[in-house]
């Protein structure tokens, strides 16, 4: 467990000699760390910020196989993907779950419907399974009775899936933990060594908590750090290759944007894909894709014109609920680490993961949380040459630990609460329920989430910070009101005595968090948003421009063809007439 001794108990032993240094504490590197530890090696991840604290903790949360890949004509990357979701769906639900989509199709839709069911025909023909069907107009608005219905010609619904993205990473840090892994977050590789020849053979670390330092080596070292990679690969003299991209999201009481599944529709103004979808009893709305110019040590935050781009979105999908800016518990941004090709478009680069080794650094970066897996095995193929007595790797093991276990105060808890405690905390659920005190085990109002959780997360999951906490060993600060407020007098009671805290110590977390709160995770200034409504406006104007214009087109063709076929009537009747002179009209 990562207790309170945890920390010092690695220190005491960090400058023994390791196989394998791994910085960046994502989904990444906890994936690199968890396969490492299977094949023998002796590795250590280091995290300057929490564990998950950056792209994988701020994602879409969707679990996916890559639908649109199929229409850059990636079949092989499809079928990846969606072998990756459906391993993760069977080894962990309660933390991996099913998720179903409607796909709108309105008049004027480019690509329409045909195009969309031969994507899904062979998306779930790699499933193998058949998981699409088409709606009527009539039939669909009783799937999603809110949607916008004006120039509604139907839709599809699929099935894909979803997960509590921090969550996942923590598992999967701790069952290499577990298997022998070690972890450490709020510590940063301040510096590469080199050695001779000028390869780099280790790092300078810095412990952001207890300000100690050391220099640790090992035989390989990867940068797992995500949009933070040209960082160290400056420390090299390699040029910049990242192209960091925010995508922002706004999270609705799901009362107030009540949604059954997954509805993905085309952006009004721009025609970028977007969704609205439940998510732990909340409906998440997202994404945007903008070129991200602040500082990456700063929690990224949504900026006013990311709101007003997801507000016009929900306007335009439910127009009849009346949304405001008033409904918006509170929003999350995330960098994406993109390699940038100059395009204009930042939706058009690449989000495939690339390898690269520069002076004995080996940098992996990029991908998507579907298959992590996969880019942590890719990762130890491209530093095989330098483990001569790394084994074969097994590809039939699980990604994760598969659980079936039996768990204290299960009369209390219901087969709902159950799943979960076993998908989000795999073989130490029972621990965890363990040690929950009398009503503990019961749910923290307005949400899936247990007093339980908290006590255990406190005690054993290496938090360092009120932050760490609640916005991503739970998830409390982006589902309740005001990050929670409310409930930190309940909170300190449970979470205080466990965590060693003072008083003092306590509530200057408290004022820090909910500082951070408000900058990151609350709408900016109202009046800095701009007019979604008048965006909207010009777009359908747009837009009815254009059906009008194709409409007129499509007239001026009819006539153009019926011209054309009438000359070429009478051509032929003159022809024929030429050729036949002895049959006269006049008898």
């Amino acid at each position: 467990m990562w207790n309170t001794t945890w920390r010092d108990t690695v220190w005491s032993e960090i400058t023994h000699p390791w196989d394998l240094l791994i910085i960046g504490g994502g989904i990444t590197g906890a994936g690199i760390l968890r396969e490492a530890t299977r094949l023998g090696l002796r590795a250590l991840l280091v995290e300057q910020h929490d564990f998950a604290w950056g792209t994988s903790s701020r994602s879409s949360k969707l679990v996916h196989g890559g639908l649109r890949y199929l229409k850059e004509g990636r079949v092989l990357l499809t079928r990846a993907s969606v072998q990756e979701r459906q391993q993760l769906l069977h080894e962990g639900p309660g933390l991996i779950d099913p998720l179903g989509f409607l796909l709108t199709v309105y008049e004027g839709d480019f690509p329409g419907r045909w195009t969309f069911e031969l994507g899904l025909t062979v998306y779930d023909l790699l499933a193998l399974r058949w998981d699409h069907a088409y709606y009527s107009p009539q039939d669909f608005q009783l799937l999603a009775p809110h949607i916008a219905r004006q120039n509604l010609q139907g839709g599809f619904r699929y099935g894909d899936a979803q997960t509590d993205d921090a969550r996942l990473v923590l598992r999967v840090l701790r069952e290499a933990s577990a298997a022998g892994g070690t972890a450490l977050n709020y510590t940063q590789a301040e510096e590469l060594l080199m050695d001779n020849e000028g390869q780099v053979v280790g790092a300078r670390l810095h412990d952001l908590v207890s300000e100690r330092a050391a220099e640790v080596r090992a035989r390989v070292v990867i940068s797992a750090t995500g949009a933070w990679a040209d960082q160290l690969r400056g420390q090299l003299g390699a040029s910049p290759r990242i192209r960091p991209l925010r995508g922002s999201h706004l999270i609705f009481p799901s009362w107030r944007l009540p949604v059954a599944q997954a509805v993905s529709f085309l952006h009004p103004v721009d025609r970028r894909p977007v969704f609205i979808f439940p998510w732990e009893d909340v409906t998440l709305v997202g994404t945007t894709d903008v070129d991200h110019r602040s500082e990456l040590g700063d929690d990224p935050s949504i900026s006013p014109e990311e709101v007003a781009y997801l507000m016009a979105a929900v306007e335009s999908q439910f127009p009849s609920l009346g949304i405001t800016l008033e409904d918006v518990t509170s929003t999350y941004s995330g960098v994406r680490p993109v390699i940038g090709s100059g395009k204009a478009d930042p939706s058009q680069e690449s989000r495939d993961h690339v390898v690269w080794e520069e002076n004995g650094l080996l940098t992996i970066t990029g991908g998507k949380l579907t298959t992590f897996r996969l880019i942590a095995l890719d990762a130890i193929k491209a530093v095989r040459h330098r483990l001569p007595e790394l084994p074969e790797i097994d590809r039939s093991l699980p990604v994760l630990n598969q659980v079936n276990l039996d768990l204290p105060g299960a009369d209390k808890l219901g087969e709902k609460a159950r799943r979960r405690l076993l998908g989000r905390y795999g073989a130490e659920a029972p621990a965890l329920a363990a040690a929950a005190e009398p009503s503990e085990l019961e749910a923290i109002p307005g949400t899936n989430v247990l007093w339980a959780e908290l006590r255990w997360a406190a005690r054993s999951e290496g938090v360092m910070h009120l932050e760490d906490l609640l916005l991503r060993r739970t998830r409390l600060g982006l589902l309740l009101p005001r990050g929670a407020a409310g409930l930190l007098t309940e909170m300190q009671a449970i979470c205080q005595p466990e965590l060693g805290w003072s008083d003092a110590r306590w509530e200057q977390e408290t004022q820090q968090y909910l500082a951070l709160w408000q900058r990151s995770y609350s709408l900016p200034s109202a009046e800095s948003i701009p007019d979604w409504k008048a965006s909207l406006v010009e777009a359908r104007q747009r837009r009815l421009a254009l059906r009008l214009s194709s409409r007129r087109k499509a007239m001026q063709r009819s006539v153009q063809i019926g011209i054309l076929a009438g000359l070429a009537g009478l051509l032929g009747f003159l022809i024929w007439k030429r050729y036949n002179p002895k049959d006269d009209l006049d008898v």
